[in-house]
């Protein structure tokens, strides 16, 4: 079992730096089990306000289909993947966690979990949204998509956005991921791969709606004044 447990500043919030050392744990992971954590109060808050509020396209682009790449190879990982949310799981926190095979939250009335990109006026990276169709249930996926808001644990769960609560703490999580991976990791492997193949290959059309509609909107003048507020808000 391998543990990336993030512990960054901003509440884990996504950044350069935070995804760099990502990519980095997982080539040590190799093809062990994963288990993906937070600190704090915090699993992650998502995209690093502070650092993408004043960038260009060129550098929200790089940002974005780093992130889109880094989600996409934990969603393939041949091995079982238990995201424990410890904490507060938000936008691109949330696409962490649902990038697992098993999204476990701790049982706390006070953590808030939610895809709310589009609340923020956010655009999602084209293998990020193949990943969250995919793994939300159809009936609620509209709802939770369109409907961009932040719930409570027991809600998250009963709308599939967790596919288990705790009050033990890691110790759960633990022993959750260790049963995973007691299946023959073959067949696990196997099976994993057909379930999810070719979920995030895109088009060439794809990838140039990405390029000119979602970073023209991330780097919008209306996008940067709402990551503003919500800094002044901070």
């Amino acid at each position: 079992m391998h543990v990336i447990r993030m512990q960054f500043p901003a509440m884990n919030a996504i950044s350069s730096a935070l995804l760099e050392w990502l990519e980095r744990e997982l080539d040590r992971a190799k093809d062990e089990p994963i288990l993906l954590t937070g600190t704090g109060p915090a699993f992650s808050a998502g995209l690093n306000l502070r650092e993408v509020v004043n960038h260009d396209g060129a550098a929200m682009e790089r940002l974005l289909d780093r992130l889109d790449r880094i989600c996409a190879r934990l969603f393939h990982h041949p091995a079982p993947t238990l995201a424990y949310v410890n904490g507060h799981a938000i936008a691109g926190g949330a696409v962490l966690m649902s990038c697992c095979d098993w999204r476990m939250i701790a049982d706390d009335p006070q953590i808030k979990v939610g895809v709310n990109e589009v609340a923020l006026g956010a655009y999602y990276p084209p293998r990020i949204f193949k990943i969250l169709a995919q793994r939300l249930p159809a009936h609620h996926r509209e709802e939770i998509l369109l409907g961009a808001a932040l719930y409570p644990p027991a809600r998250a769960l009963a709308l599939g956005l967790a596919d288990d609560l705790t009050t033990e703490g890691e110790l759960a999580a633990e022993r959750r991921l260790r049963g995973l991976a007691a299946h023959p990791r073959g067949t696990y492997a196997y099976t994993k791969a057909a379930l999810r193949d070719g979920v995030t290959a895109l088009t060439p059309a794809e990838e140039e709606r990405f390029r000119k509609t979602a970073i023209a909107g991330w780097t919008s003048d209306d996008m940067k004044k709402r990551m503003l507020a919500a800094l002044d808000r901070t």
